[in-house]
């Protein structure tokens, strides 16, 4: 009789379990994943993780570069590597933007620090394939499905301003598809657009009407893999139903949009986008949200949800404080209304310089406000800023506590968790912006083990609570410092109690919106506390909490 009544309980216990599970899970799913509150890791392909050595060096790409100026190994297969061993998980990270991964141009290109090669993927040869040092198709297939399984968007990089630098082994395409000069001044808006971005670097006649054919040198690719008609037969099809002219801009839109409809990519990051008049970029998204539609239709099982496509611009040098207009001199453009939902935010690695209440109730304020339906992508490290927040990595932990606590998206840039130097001897211009991710030191060095761990501890807060970047910022207490962030979306409500800057051991917080004998949990140490008389009173070792309901 005890074992069958053990047997019962056990029985009972499994089942009352498994319903609480099932009771989390339901939780889980009803929480919305919205853009504006994204967690999003930005890393070079190339120089993140290398899944395979098997593809290091392709196309005869053997002469010796400038410092970091060639492949390093880095791969599709390296990042769903991490994916799969939780890396992105414990960062907390729900997006993942990685460089180009097309083919890109076999030669090298001396620019006065030694050859460099296309490592970075921004000097494509061929939209339509991608490059074997990044990977194939199914790795890529792989990438986005594995990234899903795991809750985490993809979101590629669009390159439609320029091809590669002309090399002997690439040459230029024809001057009906692009100019190789003037190069750009940027004295005003035609002096941005309709020239090259840099000496030999030629700019695709995005503006042109001109109906043109494939370049010869890539028909001439397509046949030589054998590849040409389905090619041919694919952009037949395509102006066929969109009736679009056969002018180059068209020709780019049609095969950055086949990533979509292919592999059920979740959007792309827009480069150089105040290099190209900006109706091309309407075009374009227009185009990307029929090929997500499609994808959905034709996939309905690998359905993440409602969202629609995803496109953040880079239009260098736009700030939150321009809200919709970007100024030329002699043109003020609003990308917003060409296609655009989001736009990379240049200005907040110098809002991060103030204190936390200006920064977080400026945000606030101007993304619950003016730009209410649109958002900013935050940073404060990027693969081309050569002046970071933080270049000498001595503010790890505080940039961690701005970025991740600000309203608006952020954008985790490869190694800003681990200290990665930015500061590589040897090195010229971005390439120093560009080592490979230090893996070793996360794995031996004990004070970037901590970083890193709050830059976990403060990403999954952030993962967990749609709250802290797209709810509304109110400050509850100057002294000690206490806000709460709040959101709603349909039934779905979320609400967050942070305190920063307090001291050790036992501290006292207001949380005067909560009925007495709400319960919290600080998801920095995994205390748990109750409220009462319009206080919560917690003992931690840590100077910062992040309070959840219960």
């Amino acid at each position: 009789m005890k074992n069958i009544g053990f047997s019962i309980l056990a029985v009972l216990f499994l089942f009352l379990s498994s319903c609480s599970t099932v009771e989390k899970k339901a939780e889980q799913k009803e929480k919305p994943f919205v853009w504006e509150g994204a967690n999003l890791y930005f890393l070079l392909t190339d120089r993140f993780n290398n899944g395979t050595t098997d593809n290091d060096v392709n196309f005869e790409r053997e002469l010796p570069t400038g410092k970091l100026r060639g492949f390093e190994g880095g791969d599709i297969k390296g990042i769903t590597q991490k994916i799969k061993e939780g890396y992105f998980t414990k960062l907390g990270i729900n997006a993942i933007w990685f460089t180009p991964i097309t083919e890109q141009i076999h030669g090298s290109v001396d620019e006065g620090t030694g050859n460099t090669y296309g490592f970075h993927g921004y000097w494509a040869k061929d939209w339509t394939a991608l490059d074997p040092n990044f990977g194939t198709m199914d790795d890529l297939a792989e990438l986005v499905q594995t990234a899903h399984a795991n809750g985490i968007r993809i979101v590629m990089d669009a390159v439609i301003n320029h091809t590669g630098p002309a090399t002997e082994k690439d040459p230029a395409w024809e001057n009906e598809w692009v100019r190789v000069e003037p190069t750009c001044t940027y004295k005003n808006y035609k002096t941005t657009i309709e020239c090259t971005l840099t000496d030999n670097l030629p700019d695709i006649k995005t503006e042109s009407t001109q109906e043109v054919g494939i370049p010869a040198n890539l028909a001439q690719k397509w046949k030589d893999e054998g590849r040409y008609d389905q090619e041919m037969k694919e952009l037949d099809e395509f102006f066929a139903r969109t009736g679009h002219p056969r002018t180059p801009k068209f020709y780019l839109i049609k095969w950055l949009c086949d990533y979509i409809i292919q592999f059920g990519i979740d959007g792309y990051r827009v480069d150089t986008v105040k290099h190209t008049e900006e109706s091309v970029w309407a075009d374009f998204r227009k185009e990307c949200e029929y090929a997500f539609e499609l994808w959905k239709k034709n996939n309905p099982e690998k359905v993440l949800d409602d969202n629609k496509f995803y496109t953040v611009g880079e239009v260098y040098g736009y700030s939150i404080s321009h809200k919709f207009a970007y100024d030329f001199g002699d043109k003020k453009v609003n990308y917003y209304a060409n296609g655009f939902t989001d736009l990379i935010n240049f200005e907040f690695k110098y809002n991060a310089q103030s204190a936390y209440e200006e920064l977080f109730s400026r945000y606030s304020d101007i993304l619950h406000g003016d730009l209410k339906g649109y958002g900013v992508l935050n940073y404060l490290t990027s693969h081309d800023d050569g002046t970071p927040f933080d270049q000498k990595r001595e503010r790890s932990i505080e940039s961690a506590t701005k970025l991740l606590l600000c309203p608006g998206t952020s954008q985790v840039y490869y190694g800003d968790e681990t200290a990665r130097p930015l500061l590589i001897e040897g090195t010229q211009g971005d390439a120093t912006l560009r080592s490979f991710m230090n893996w070793e030191d996360v794995k031996t060095d004990a004070k970037v083990q901590a970083t890193l761990k709050h830059w976990q501890l403060l990403g999954q807060f952030r993962s967990n609570h749609p709250a802290v970047g797209a709810g509304v910022h109110k400050m509850i207490s100057e002294n000690p410092y206490v806000f709460r962030r709040t959101f709603e979306k349909g039934e779905y409500q979320d609400q967050v109690f942070v305190a920063l800057d307090l001291d050790k051991g036992l501290k006292e917080i207001p949380v005067a919106e909560l009925e007495n004998g709400t319960k919290l949990r600080d998801a920095y140490s995994g205390k748990e506390a109750e409220v009462k008389d319009g206080k919560v009173s917690i003992d931690t070792e840590f100077d910062i909490l992040l309070l959840e309901l219960i």
